[in-house]
């Protein structure tokens, strides 16, 4: 007996803008799912910019269905503690993350942000991956969506993804059309707002003989919070013998908004140039540090740190209502832009991009109502998390600000119970989704990872083709 089936529709072709964290992994989900993409990057080249992230448990089930895991474990160093002190070195706040592994069943890591881009980079075949190519124009019509870039190039797809950080262009000509179509709600039509400037670098690698601590794989990353100066600053040990650090200045309402005015007069994004960079480092440069002899400044990190890795950017915040409309969707910093303190951007960005991915794989069809539809889905999936996400970086921002509310924001997390600190950490990790198109890693977690209904879509679909293809090679 013969039996007949509808073949599958063909996959979208996806276009996705901004080679970041998000768009990359976004990417190398598409490749391992045979779905079509091209990624348009606006730099001519990948730059080395960045601190020091912290990616583990949420993230690790899916390195090891990418195949990535071990990789991945080679470039990160582990880490356990996260400690706040003063300037005098006195310890205000230890935060540990040992019972997470427990909870997830991997460690916590600490990876330098550049080479964790180019382990997401090295994912996607070169040809996918065109550089130097500004967006200009968004157009749909003939249920397609074209881009124009400012090299005078055009490109068709089924999908755009704008992925292109917190000034995302796409962002912006998509809100355009909705404003035209008095579809854009008021909250979305204001400005990034943003608190702190933030200046950000790693070290050449350094002498285990000067700075001692090198030598203990479990280091804790540091965190001070200067005495009488506007000032944070967070230093990172890394598995390849480099310091990785970020410094962080608080501005008041006037300074900002003369900031952030001179920023848009200078560029579109919200990277600033070598000059100020360099105000930076002087104002900080005395500054003492606990690593290394116990007698350095920051002006003995700055000078192991190359200028080329150095880069001062603005710390925005904002949340955005609005995802998609047509065929265009939203992913990371482009629809929500979080503190860093929270240490959940990044990480946010990703969880996004498997939600997209799961979707994506699991789209009945190239049709505009379904693909509504399938960005209805995300938005549901993704929102509620990004608004938690968001609420939680926050609140740890207020622990290293000043004032009163970071006064009692940071005897709160002090005198925390620990089981308060346990339940909080519980609820960290069981959002790991997974990739529903993958054969699925084991999971060793205590703490049962929250359903994701993409996850599940995708799963129920993976089996079915499985099934008929078990069923096909059979007959």
């Amino acid at each position: 007996m013969s039996t007949t089936t509808e073949p599958p529709a063909p996959p979208p072709h996806v276009l996705i803008v901004g080679a970041g964290l998000g768009g990359l992994l976004l990417g190398g989900l598409l490749e391992k799912a045979n779905i079509p993409y091209t990624i348009f990057e606006r730099a001519d080249v990948v730059k080395p910019f960045g601190s020091a992230m912290s990616v583990g448990g949420q993230l690790m089930g899916v390195f090891k269905q990418l195949g990535i895991y071990e990789k991945y474990c080679e470039i990160a160093k582990p880490f356990t503690l996260n400690i706040a002190i003063k300037e005098s070195g006195e310890k205000v706040l230890e935060m540990d993350y040992k019972p997470a592994e427990e909870l997830c069943g991997y460690q916590n890591f600490i990876v330098a942000r550049p080479l964790f881009h180019k382990l997401l980079l090295d994912q996607v075949p070169s040809e996918k991956v065109l550089f130097g190519k500004r967006v200009q124009t968004i157009a749909e019509e003939n249920d397609k969506v074209r881009i124009g870039t400012a090299d005078g190039s055009t490109y068709e797809g089924d999908i755009l993804v704008g992925a292109d950080g917190a000034y995302s262009g796409v962002r912006q000509r998509l809100y355009e059309i909705l404003l035209k179509e008095g579809k854009l709600p008021k909250t979305d039509q204001e400005d990034l707002p943003f608190r702190c400037t933030c200046l950000v670098g790693q070290t050449d690698k350094l002498d285990f003989e000067v700075f001692t601590q090198l030598k203990d794989r479990n280091y804790p990353f540091i965190t001070t919070m200067c005495d009488d100066k506007p000032f944070i600053f967070t230093l990172f040990t890394t598995a390849q013998d480099t310091i990785c650090w970020i410094i962080i200045r608080f501005h008041d309402a006037t300074s900002t908004k003369s900031a952030l005015e001179k920023q848009f007069r200078q560029a579109d994004n919200s990277e600033w140039g070598p000059v100020a960079a360099q105000f930076m480092c002087d104002e900080t440069k005395d500054i003492p540090i606990t690593l290394g002899n116990g007698k350095m400044t920051l002006a003995d990190i700055f000078d192991r740190t190359p200028m080329d890795r150095t880069s001062l950017v603005m710390l925005e915040e904002k949340l955005f209502k609005t995802w998609s409309h047509g065929r265009t969707v939203l992913l990371g910093d482009a629809c929500h832009k979080l503190h860093p303190s929270g240490g959940q951007g990044a990480i946010t960005a990703m969880h996004d991009a498997i939600a997209l991915a799961n979707l994506l794989y699991a789209l009945p069809s190239n049709t505009a109502s379904d693909i509504k539809q399938t960005f209805s889905e995300y938005h549901a999936e993704r929102y509620p998390p990004a608004v938690a996400s968001f609420e939680g970086s926050q609140v740890i921002s207020k622990i290293r600000n000043k004032g009163i509310t970071g006064m009692l924001t940071l005897c709160f997390a002090k005198y925390m119970p620990a089981w308060l600190w346990a339940m909080i950490l519980a609820n960290i990790v069981k959002n790991r989704p997974y990739l529903g198109f993958l054969p699925r890693a084991q999971d060793t977690g205590s703490v049962q990872a929250a359903v994701s209904a993409s996850s599940e879509k995708a799963r129920a679909l993976f089996e079915k083709r499985s099934g008929a293809a078990d069923t096909a090679a059979s007959v």
